[in-house]
C-alpha cells in the first residue's frame, strides 16, 4: 500500500464521467488524525489555476483534514465560475466530512481552459460518490493513485519506512515537467507526529532536490501541488533529520516515474554536471542542457553529438573556463579539455537510460536534472491534447 499504509488515512477514487477516456477521474485523501498538520509546495507558475489559488490560501494556517483531485480538467482560466466550482468542491466534501472547508485542499489535472456545468456536477457527484468509498486498505490506494491519471501511462506510488512512522505517497504527470515543481500532482501522507512548520520545512527539501530537477520538456504547469499530510496517528514524533532523508528519498522516487513515463519518451536522460562553483551553477548547466532542442534530438536519433551539450553550457553564466570542459557519454569521454576525446561511434546510446556527466572544473559542486529526448511521439501527442 502506499498513501493508506500510515495510520489514520483513508482514500477512494472513483469515476464521476470527466475524462473523456473514461475511468477514474475523482479522488478523496482523508486524513483522521489525531492531528491534522499539513504543509504544501505549489507551482511558481503566476498563471495558476483556481484549486491552486485556494488550496494556498486555506493552508496559510498549516491545517488541513483533506484532498479533493480530478482529472480531466484543469479548472483553469475559467473564471468566476471556475473558482466557484473550487469552492464548492471544497464545500462538498467538507459537509460530507463533517469538516470545515477551508481544511480541504483541491487540487485539478487536465486541459487548460475546460471546465463548465458538466465538469462541476462531474466533480462534485465524484466526491459524493469516493467519500462513500473511503477505505484504508490496498484497492482503495491504488484506485486514488489511478483517478489523478490523464496522459500517464502508469499509476506512480511510493512507501517508506521510518523509526515508528511510515510516508506514502502518489503521484500523476508525463508532460508540463519542469520546475517550479515538474502537470503534476502529488499527495503524500505520514503518520509522524509533526508540527505543520517541520513538514515545511521538509518538503521543501525535498522538492528542491527532486521535483524541481525534473524537466522533460521545459514546460511549466498551472496546476503543480505537492501536499503532505500528517496525521500523528503513530504517536512518534519523528527525528526531523530522519524524516526528511526519507522524504527526500520518496520524492526523488517519485521524480524518476515521471521521468521515466514522459509524454512519448525514448530515453530517459540523466544530466550531472560536476566541478562546479556552487551548487546553484551546477543546477544551471544541466538545465540548459536538458532544455536544448538539439541536444535532445540528437539523443532521439542515437547520435552522441558533444558539441551541442558545450554550446548550451556556454549559454549559462555559470563559472568555467570552455578549455578545460570534459563532457561523456554513457560512460564514454567524448570531450576532454574543450577537445575531442574518445570517438563517437564508442558511445552506445541504444539503452534507454542515458547518463551525460559534464566537469567544468571550476569547484566542487554537484547536482543533476532528469529530462527526455525530443521525439516524434512527443510532438504527436501534444499536437493532438485538446482535440
Amino acid at each position: 500500500m502506499t498513501i493508506t499504509t500510515p495510520k489514520g488515512f483513508r482514500a477512494a477514487g472513483v469515476a464521476a464521467g470527466i475524462k473523456k477516456s473514461g475511468g477514474r477521474d475523482v479522488v478523496v485523501v482523508v486524513n483522521d488524525g489525531p492531528s491534522a498538520a499539513a504543509a504544501a509546495v505549489f507551482t511558481s507558475n503566476r498563471c495558476e489555476a483556481h484549486p491552486v489559488t485556494w488550496s494556498r490560501r486555506i493552508l496559510e494556517d498549516g491545517v488541513a483534514s483533506a484532498v479533493v483531485l480530478n482529472s480531466g480538467g484543469a479548472n483553469c482560466f475559467t473564471g468566476a465560475f471556475g473558482a466557484e466550482t473550487t469552492e464548492l468542491t471544497a464545500n462538498r466534501a467538507a459537509e460530507l466530512l463533517q469538516l470545515q472547508p477551508s481544511d480541504v485542499i483541491v487540487c485539478s489535472t487536465g486541459l487548460i481552459g475546460s471546465g463548465d456545468e458538466k465538469f462541476r456536477q462531474g466533480v462534485l457527484t465524484g466526491v459524493k460518490l469516493a467519500v462513500a468509498e473511503l477505505a484504508d486498505d490496498e484497492t482503495a490506494a491504488q484506485h486514488a493513485a489511478d483517478g489523478i491519471l490523464t496522459t500517464d501511462s502508469v499509476a506512480k506510488t511510493a512507501l517508506r519506512e521510518g523509526t515508528g512512522y511510515s510516508i506514502g505517497a502518489i503521484a500523476k504527470g508525463a508532460g508540463m515537467l519542469a520546475p517550479g515543481l515538474a502537470t503534476m500532482l502529488v499527495v503524500i501522507t505520514t503518520d509522524a507526529d509533526l508540527e505543520s512548520a517541520q513538514l515545511d520545512t521538509a518538503l521543501r527539501e525535498a522538492t528542491r532536490l527532486s521535483f524541481d530537477r525534473v524537466d522533460s520538456d521545459g514546460a511549466m504547469s498551472t496546476n503543480d501541488t505537492v501536499a503532505l499530510l500528517a496525521s500523528g496517528a503513530s504517536g512518534t514524533a519523528a527525528d526531523e533529520g530522519e524524516f526528511t532523508s526519507l522524504l527526500v528519498d520518496l520524492c526523488q522516487d517519485l521524480a524518476r516515474q515521471l521521468q521515466a513515463d514522459a509524454e512519448g519518451a525514448s530515453h530517459d536522460i540523466t544530466i550531472t554536471t560536476t566541478g562546479a562553483a556552487t551548487e546553484d551553477e551546477a543546477v544551471a548547466v544541466s538545465r540548459a542542457v536538458s532544455r536544448s532542442n538539439l541536444f535532445k534530438t540528437a539523443i532521439f536519433g542515437n547520435d552522441p553529438n558533444w558539441g551541442r551539450v558545450l554550446a548550451a553550457i556556454g549559454t549559462t553564466d555559470a563559472q568555467f573556463v570552455p578549455q578545460q570542459i570534459d563532457v561523456s557519454m554513457n560512460g564514454v569521454m567524448v570531450c576532454r579539455a574543450g577537445t575531442p576525446d574518445a570517438p563517437v561511434d564508442t558511445v552506445d546510446l541504444t539503452p534507454r537510460k542515458t547518463a551525460v556527466l559534464i566537469d567544468l572544473h571550476a569547484g566542487d559542486a554537484t547536482a543533476s536534472i532528469l529530462t527526455n529526448d525530443l521525439t516524434h511521439d512527443y510532438v504527436h501527442e501534444n499536437s493532438a491534447y485538446s482535440s
